[in-house]
């Protein structure tokens, strides 16, 4: 516990739900910054001293006439972050933060995976634009004990979105899974989304997904928790998410021993 650093932006969010979350985090106290300046004052040094990063944006793109156009961040930005994980100070990354950066290739090493907006390649392979699903309701399953699960029960009901993606899953501690099919015919096209096409999977393909939606792994000398949760107020407002959430940030506020 102790100071932390929420960044948002690049992908709408239901912001009053989305700060009551916040508040019931207990013992932090917390900064919100919203891209774009987010990215200039965090390469100015706004998270050095944070004892934690929520990361809840997903930067580097701007939408529009049917297509998305993708940009770097700063190289201030990128010392600035690696150097807190290369320090051993940790970061929680939520949701839609899977598809940021799509043209920083490391972000997907840091976070364990990666969300495509649009055919790409992952890792020196072509992958295809990846999946979403809005509001589906399924059991989350507890799959190990660990300090980021511990007072959960072994399953609990979540209805909120799920990606279908690449995920690193040899690079991961999976914690929690969905009791979901992670198949083509299950999810929806995010290239079809961006065209204006919504909820359509009509000529896309795409491989079999993984059905970890909740895991932790080391960020060069850090500790890092992705949580697939946190689409709306729904999300928002389940209790074991809030204890997920809590966890996971008083975990990477703690450095690797």
């Amino acid at each position: 516990m102790g100071d932390l650093l929420v960044l948002s932006g690049g992908h709408p969010y239901e912001a009053e739900p989305f700060a009551e979350m916040l508040d019931s985090l207990d013992g932090w106290t917390v900064t919100h910054l919203l891209h774009p300046e987010a990215e200039r004052l965090v390469g100015e040094g706004a998270a050095d001293q944070a004892d934690a990063i929520l990361f809840y944006d997903m930067p580097g793109y701007t939408f529009g006439e049917g297509k998305v156009i993708s940009s770097p961040p700063s190289e201030a930005f990128r010392r600035a972050l690696m150097a807190r994980f290369a320090a051993g100070r940790g970061a929680v990354a939520m949701h839609h933060a899977l598809a940021g950066w799509a043209l920083w290739p490391e972000w997907a090493e840091l976070v364990g995976g990666r969300f495509l907006y649009q055919q790409g390649e992952v890792r020196g392979r072509a992958q295809p634009d990846s999946g979403y699903r809005h509001d589906v309701s399924y059991t989350a399953q507890v799959i190990v004990d660990h300090p980021v699960t511990r007072g959960l029960p072994s399953e609990f009901p979540v209805t909120d979105e799920l990606y279908l993606a690449p995920v690193f899953g040899d690079d991961i501690v999976p914690l929690i899974r969905a009791r979901h099919d992670f198949v083509r015919d299950n999810f929806f096209s995010a290239a079809a989304a961006v065209e204006g096409r919504m909820f359509s999977n009509a000529g896309w393909e795409h491989p079999d997904g993984n059905d970890c939606v909740a895991w932790a792994k080391p960020a060069l000398n850090a500790r890092l928790v992705y949580l697939q949760f946190g689409d709306g107020p729904a999300t928002y407002a389940n209790p074991h998410v809030r204890r997920l959430l809590a966890n996971a940030l008083d975990f990477v506020a703690s450095p690797p021993t």
